[in-house]
């Protein structure tokens, strides 16, 4: 992984959710000194200004501002985390520069989006790290379990969802699937995590369903990287999922401790994939 330089200013591009929050905790740990933060508007939490060193608040397809932004900084490495509403994606309002950018595409989806901004970027002498840089404490990692231990057909069932998930992130879907007794549930799209949960939920017949979230052949960890958080747990214990599985090495859980708690009140077992033990 590429290292991030702490005497110089840091560049955060952040969308919504707690990942940008726990980010700049741990870059600030690790001894970064000054964040500069471009804060994606409509999306951005605006409680992440007061933890930054400067701010300022950029809408979506305004690439001539977020480039201008971090060179009037001196900013020569940014990190992209948070999510971003796919819906933004049909409402970009691209500047000029963005609108040529986006001419060139023949996909136009997230990771061929955001790939062509880090190209502007690191054109302008700005490197887009990998959204991981400082997080790695966060990884899930081979043989983890939180909550009980998965029965038969739970691992049957995780590793039925492992198989079909990669397929389907391998074309660029999703990364998500749900799955109850080797028949998929619902495959993640457009919509996102929760959206499909929720779908795969409503489906189960009275819960029991499992759901298994992968990384895509070939991640960029720059962007898009495989994350859950408290957040995922509630919609999981609404729509009556059991076990989340993620793919080990390649997969931030954020807040921790509250996702062991989550875990321990709706019975709920997250563990990584492929287990080591099996």
């Amino acid at each position: 992984m590429q290292l991030a330089d702490l005497n110089r200013p840091l560049g955060l591009i952040a969308g919504r959710g707690v990942y940008p929050f726990e980010w700049i905790q741990s870059a600030r740990t690790a001894g970064a000194k000054t964040i500069v933060l471009a804060a994606i508007e409509g999306e951005t939490d605006p409680a992440l200004y007061n933890l930054a060193d400067v701010y300022q608040s950029i809408r979506v397809g305004q690439l001539s501002r977020l480039i201008g932004f971090f060179k009037s900084h001196k900013v020569t490495q940014a990190v992209m985390c948070g999510q971003i509403r796919p819906s933004r994606l049909f409402d970009l309002r691209p500047d000029l520069r963005a609108l040529f950018l986006l001419a060139k595409l023949s996909r136009r989806n997230a990771e061929t989006i955001f790939g062509a901004v880090a190209d502007e970027l690191a054109r302008e002498g700005i490197t887009l790290l990998p959204a991981n840089v400082f997080m790695e404490h966060a990884m899930i990692r081979a043989g983890q379990i939180i909550g009980r231990a998965p029965g038969k057909r739970d691992l049957q069932d995780v590793a039925f969802g492992f198989e079909i998930a990669k397929k389907v992130s391998a074309l660029d879907i999703g990364q998500t699937v749900v799955v109850k007794r080797g028949t998929v549930l619902a495959v993640e799209a457009f919509e996102g995590t929760n959206e499909a949960l929720r779908r795969g939920g409503a489906l189960s017949g009275g819960g029991g369903a499992v759901a298994v979230k992968v990384s895509k052949p070939n991640q960029d960890m720059r962007f898009d990287i495989p994350v859950i958080g408290p957040t995922t747990l509630e919609v999981a214990a609404q729509s009556g999922i059991g076990t989340i599985a993620l793919e080990s090495e390649k997969t931030l859980l954020l807040e921790r401790q509250r996702i062991n708690e989550l875990s321990a009140r709706y019975h709920i077992t997250v563990l990584s994939w492929p287990q080591k033990w099996l």
